[in-house]
């Protein structure tokens, strides 16, 4: 839960009257939850038109509590679910004029929240260049040699797909350990190579004639990508001699 400041006497500028905060206060509210948060998010994030503060004669930002609890829901939405920065815009400004929206689902879910997709929620898969830097928190060099290695590949637009920011999301926890991108390459090898196996067995149901055979290979190709994760997971936690929950 974010914990905005109260009023009291050490409180200064940090909030007026009205109960208003600077960027600084909000720094501070939101950082216990999300200890990456920036000042540059924050602002990147107005810029998005996730969160429209108020503006005092002088230029400096204001930010209300509903502005603050917008933004904690905004990354929760990023962390938790991977989600582009538009399809949160668009969900959030749904919710607020009281309709009735299901979260959207976009690439890898956390742990225990796999569950049935809703019928009608957006289909999203595309992610730009300067909203996949801020989503991830790195720089443009970052960037660039995680694609040196295979890690993340642009489209040909320059944008990418909605599951790049999973494995940013990844490629930088794993930084936190230690692994760098260098080390990941074995890892990109083996999911090229079990993708290549997953390609050979629907590789008939694609070339198929019957329009419905095709559409089945999608369907297909998902059952043996979940089975393949799991496999790879199992087979991981079997070397390790560990169990995750």
């Amino acid at each position: 839960m974010l914990q905005t400041p109260s009023g009291g006497a050490g409180q200064g500028a940090a909030a007026t009257d009205s109960g208003l905060m600077s960027i600084g206060a909000v720094l501070t509210a939101l950082r216990d939850e999300f200890p990456d948060i920036t000042i540059s998010k924050i602002r990147f994030l107005e810029s998005e038109g996730l969160v429209e503060p108020r503006r005092t004669p002088a230029g400096y930002r204001k930010f209300s509590v509903h502005d603050v609890e917008r933004l904690g829901e905004v990354l929760r939405m990023q962390r938790d679910h991977y989600l582009p920065l538009k399809v949160i815009r668009e969900h959030l400004d749904a919710v607020e004029r009281g309709e009735a929206v299901a979260l959207p689902r976009v690439g890898r879910q956390r742990d225990g929240e796999a569950g049935p997709e809703p019928a009608e929620s957006p289909t999203v898969a595309r992610i730009g260049r300067d909203e996949l830097l801020a989503t991830a928190g790195i720089e443009e060099q970052e960037l660039k040699e995680w694609e040196s290695y295979g890690l993340l590949t642009p489209l040909p637009d320059g944008a990418y797909d909605a599951e790049a920011v999973t494995v940013a999301s990844l490629v930088v926890q794993l930084g936190r350990f230690g692994i760098e991108p260098r080390h990941l390459r074995v890892m990109k090898a083996a999911a090229d190579r079990e993708a290549g196996l997953v390609d050979q067995v629907v590789a008939p149901l694609k070339r198929h004639r019957n329009p419905q055979t095709r559409a089945h290979a999608e369907a297909r190709t998902k059952e043996l990508a979940g089975l393949a994760v799991k496999l790879h997971a199992a087979l991981v936690q079997t070397a390790l001699g560990v169990r995750l929950p």
